[in-house]
């Protein structure tokens, strides 16, 4: 199946973010990486290696939700869900020799206090991941409260938990998080659906 220059500018863009953030990647390498002239990089974004981050970023996260989704989908049992996509990013962050961390947490960080297109599009990201845990957890009926704030818990420490794991070179950082935030869920008791 071929591609877009434009799609290979983003996915390339993703990879790189992934492996290196924002401030440690450039546009001529995003040119190299994808395969494409800086002129084409400049067409398709004028806002120049901000613009193709933005790009970047809304793919990444689309791609994580895909993936959570997938996990929360997967299990009837919220806890379970969380183990299994904790399970999954380990397995995946392993398999890429400890390189391919979540793109938004390195944008995020790199572009605190900017008030940029950036570091919204990377708080949509997260504000995003946290409604599909939420509706999950009201969807096994939980408390509107009780999901909302779950969710948000959830996600930063699956966020935090995959910077551990990466920077120790290990699957237990994220492994624990998945494990302690099974037995939170667990905590308040909620029957998951058909049990």
């Amino acid at each position: 199946m071929q591609t877009s220059t434009r799609d290979r500018i983003v996915v390339a863009t993703a990879r790189l973010l992934q492996r290196q953030g924002y401030v440690g990647t450039g546009i001529k390498q995003i040119a190299s990486e994808s395969q494409a002239t800086l002129g084409s990089i400049y067409h398709f974004f004028p806002g120049g290696k901000e613009a193709v981050a933005v790009a970047a970023i809304r793919y990444s996260s689309q791609e994580f939700a895909e993936l959570l989704e997938a996990a929360l989908d997967g299990e009837s049992d919220p806890a379970e869900a969380v183990v299994s996509c904790t399970r999954q990013l380990a397995a995946g962050l392993k398999d890429s020799g400890w390189v391919d961390g979540c793109p938004v947490t390195a944008a995020a960080l790199e572009t605190l206090g900017t008030g940029s297109e950036l570091q919204q599009v990377c708080a949509d990201a997260l504000n995003g991941w946290e409604a599909l845990v939420r509706d999950k957890l009201l969807g096994c009926g939980f408390p509107a409260e009780a999901a909302r704030e779950l969710a948000t818990t959830v996600i930063s420490a699956v966020e935090g938990a995959e910077v551990t794991a990466q920077v120790n070179r290990s699957e237990e950082p994220l492994l624990a998080a998945g494990r302690q935030l099974a037995r939170l869920v667990r905590s308040y008791g909620v029957a998951a659906p058909g049990r």
